[in-house]
């Protein structure tokens, strides 16, 4: 029942993940979350993240920001990095997912998708079909719905590792 929640891949970041090795595993579209996962919660945009997007887009690779918030802060944000964007997703639902895929052209089969939580971004991109990576949050507060989020994740998380942990003894 949890492993609905288990992510595919987990990094220490957005900005440590190989994205050369997706793109030649067959990678053409990456959808990533914004806050505390490319920076904290309602920040904008950094030189690193514009970097980032910068190195993406000479990879060839789309990439398209999948937000719940509001249309101004996605948008600013998305002007910023060079990304395309959809505000107001419902994560978890899994219809913004094939949305982004759509406005990419990419499937399931060539899309990631890379974000902070448990309960929208991985659960959202996996009933979609998408290979998701897990980042750790970048800054530690966050708004009280999302602590409580944080604690119920621990707890799956614990699960996933040790699981993981019984595949490779």
């Amino acid at each position: 029942m949890l492993e609905q929640f288990y992510p595919d891949n987990e990094a220490d970041s957005a900005y440590v993940i190989d994205y050369e090795r997706l793109y030649e595993k067959g990678c053409r579209g990456l959808i990533f979350d914004i806050d505390n996962t490319l920076v904290p919660h309602g920040a904008p945009a950094d030189q690193r993240a514009v970097e980032l997007f910068a190195r993406l887009r000479g990879l060839g690779l789309k990439t398209l920001l999948l937000s719940n918030n509001k249309e101004p802060r996605v948008k600013s944000f998305s002007i910023q990095v060079g990304a395309d964007y959809i505000f107001k997703a419902g994560k978890p639902g899994k219809e913004g997912y094939l949305r982004a895929m759509e406005r990419m052209g990419t499937n399931p089969g060539q899309t990631v998708f890379v974000g902070d939580q448990l309960f929208t971004d991985v659960w959202g991109a996996k009933r979609a079909g998408i290979e998701t990576y897990l980042v750790k949050p970048i800054h530690p507060k966050e708004e009280i719905q999302i602590i409580l989020k944080r604690r119920l994740e621990k707890i799956v998380l614990y699960f996933y590792h040790r699981k993981k942990e019984e595949r490779t003894s």
